[in-house]
């Protein structure tokens, strides 16, 4: 029976990795975070209904060593605890050292690309050590690999996610939102490299069944992940948004205080934006929605655009970051892969393989072709 380690189990995602690695026979499930209380608590709600063996453990992402991961005997070891932006690679490098396979659900670019210093530790140790399981680069790189055989030519690729207002991101998360507000990155448009400011590029996109919603730029893998495994790509584009009109123009209006050097550290206002979010929870929806959008020329070298779109309802949306590293943690318990070595996750999973994962939420995918 196979033990897999969740650490921020107890989080705004971790909590839906550990769910439905809890639905599963045959795994042992341990929710660790910093907080006993909290994990032990947690712990026990997911007990009445597991199917695997569940328990908690405290232990820190940030001071973790070789020989706690070890001693709680962990064959594969999930990182859901971000903000990834300011952490390390200490937890990883404890993981290759006690022999134990690593995944994390970061979607900070610089984070994910930099995994692949370990891949000679990882490979010696014969462990697999994979950053970016999640919306992005995780299912993100999933839907293209699934598209793109249609395309002679893949010029440009289009991604954007809008969560509904009712989910409840917890501090962290938020402070990872905030530390990209208003900072300079790079992108691909139209094949030169360009910067954009993080939640500037105000604009709106039209979801099916959900509506337009504001959407603005953000800093992820997929920028140069897309451009590296697609040799044809010209643009390469990401963006998100907050549903509530209100407060997505407030990010947009505090991205231009950043980048004029008025406020020097956004973060630092994660508990306060939050404290105010909540008290205004009942607004819009519990609908989010995801889009990849692809475009380039068919075989006979005609204009191409497909548009994935995913939209999740029944306030599931959450569940969404949390399938590639559930998948990718029952396959890694199972003996069954990726192999060992250091790697952002790109294309590590099927479309197919996320559909079946969600075949009991309320998560709805659809294809348009023009």
């Amino acid at each position: 029976m196979s033990r897999i380690l969740v650490i921020g189990g107890y989080g705004a995602f971790g909590a839906r990795v550990s769910e439905r690695l809890s639905l599963e026979p045959n795994l042992e499930v341990i929710v660790a975070g910093r907080r006993e209380d909290t994990a032990r608590a947690y712990a026990a709600e997911l007990a009445r209904t597991a199917r695997a063996q569940v328990s908690h453990a405290v232990l820190d992402a940030a001071t973790a060593r070789p020989q706690d991961i070890s001693a709680l005997g962990a064959a594969v070891l999930i990182n859901a605890s971000g903000p990834f932006q300011t952490q390390s690679y200490g937890l990883a490098r404890a993981c290759i050292e006690a022999g134990c396979h690593y995944l994390d659900l970061a979607d900070a670019r610089a984070f994910v690309m930099g995994i692949a210093q370990l891949d000679g530790e990882a490979r010696a140790a014969g462990v697999s050590v994979i950053s970016g399981a999640s919306s992005v680069p995780g299912l993100s790189s999933a839907v293209v690999e699934a598209y793109a055989g249609e395309f002679q030519t893949l010029d440009s690729v289009d991604i954007g996610i809008s969560p509904g207002n009712s989910f409840d991101p917890g501090v962290a998360t938020v402070a990872s939102i905030l530390g990209a507000v208003g900072k300079p990155h790079a992108v691909l448009a139209d094949g030169q490299r360009q910067t954009v400011y993080g939640w500037q590029g105000l604009h709106r996109h039209r979801f099916p069944e959900i509506g337009a919603r504001l959407m603005s730029n953000v800093e992820v893998p997929d920028l140069d992940l897309l451009p590296m495994h697609l040799p044809s790509l010209k643009t390469a584009r990401f963006s998100a948004g907050v549903e509530v009109d209100a407060f997505h123009l407030a990010l947009w209006g505090l991205s231009w205080l950043v980048r004029a050097g008025l406020i020097r550290d956004p973060a630092a206002l994660a508990a306060p934006l939050l404290s105010a979010k909540r008290r205004l929870h009942s607004l819009a929806s519990i609908v989010g929605g995801m889009f990849v959008t692809l475009r380039g020329r068919d075989a006979q070298n005609q204009p191409h655009t497909l548009e994935w779109t995913l939209i999740a309802r029944s306030d599931d949306g959450p569940y969404v970051p949390a399938m590639a590293s559930v998948i990718l943690a029952k396959r890694l318990a199972a003996g069954a892969g990726p192999a060992p070595g250091a790697r952002p996750c790109f294309a590590l999973f099927t479309l197919a393989d996320f559909e079946a994962e969600v075949t009991n939420l309320d998560i709805a995918c659809r294809v348009q072709r023009r």
